[in-house]
């Protein structure tokens, strides 16, 4: 079942991020953590805003624009950085990066990372766009509930703004890292002759969410000589010490190519992971 919000599942493990051009080094400790601050919040009720822009989409999924943001339509692998609220038609605020105390909070569409309406949207919009989206309940969690939440065949409201285009902190050979929080008194990096625990959520274009080890308790541990993980993975995984967190997107071609991964990942398909690092060991000889 999927959980109210599974944005909220990865605020789990996200409580900070690189954004593009903007580090933040803490005075406090050694911890490094990019909080998600928005440079602005627009907190004028979305019926007073003018519309300059409106489409419906199938199934009965509407954008309304209220502000246009410029270049190109997001696609599956760039990360954003945005301000949103999902609300009930009565009005019931149910999910909202403000109800976890944060500005603004990564996001990938294409990925499943929540609802099904939610992708239909983000293949229309661009960064700085603000908007609000009415999301059908098929399309959104259709017959499921959570009591004293939300009922079963709930349309809803999702406002949103996209702050940003999120940048890498590293790229190799079509895989993508962006690192948002490290605790630069871990030195010990995972490389040869190194051992990695960590956990991670997966999730593809067509299987939102087909791997969870946080909410399983267990953790994947692995050499750099093993045999059976994904390529991509592996490399975004050098260099990496104990208590980092990051997004890590593998292309189709440095994941499971045009075999795919039984029926969990369909051929030609790229992987994203979120991903803690628990921890980093030399490896006994």
């Amino acid at each position: 079942m999927k959980r109210i919000g599974q944005i909220a599942i990865i605020l789990l493990v996200v409580s900070a991020c690189k954004t593009e051009g903007v580090e933040k080094e803490s005075k406090k400790s050694d911890v490094q953590s990019d909080l998600l601050d928005s440079d602005e919040t627009t907190d004028e009720p979305e019926q007073t805003k003018t519309v300059k822009k409106e489409i419906t989409l199938k199934d009965g999924l509407k954008i309304k624009w209220f502000e246009q943001g410029s270049g190109g339509v997001l696609k599956p692998g760039e990360l954003v950085r945005i301000d949103y609220t999902v609300k009930l038609k009565n009005g019931e605020i149910i999910d909202g990066n403000h109800l976890n105390n944060k500005a603004a909070v990564p996001f990938m569409p294409g990925f499943g990372m929540q609802t099904e309406g939610w992708d239909m949207a983000f293949k229309e919009l661009k960064v700085g766009d603000q908007v609000e989206v009415f999301i059908p309940s098929k399309l959104a969690r259709g017959e499921k509930a959570v009591p004293g939440l939300f009922p079963a065949n709930s349309d809803n409201i999702l406002t949103l703004r996209i702050v940003e285009r999120m940048k890498p902190t590293r790229e190799m050979d079509g895989n993508k890292v962006w690192i948002f929080e490290e605790n630069k008194k871990n030195k010990v990096l995972f490389g040869e002759g190194k051992s990695i625990e960590f956990h991670a959520m997966a999730f593809t274009p067509s299987s939102s969410l087909y791997l969870n080890t946080f909410r399983d308790n267990k953790p994947f541990t692995m050499q750099l000589e093993d045999y059976g993980l994904v390529p991509g993975l592996k490399k975004s995984l050098i260099n990496a010490k104990k208590a980092d967190r990051m997004f890590v997107y593998v292309p189709a071609s440095e994941a499971y190519g045009s075999k795919g991964y039984l029926d969990l990942v369909k051929p030609n398909e790229a992987i994203l992971y979120n991903i803690m690092i628990m921890d980093v060991s030399i490896v006994s000889e």
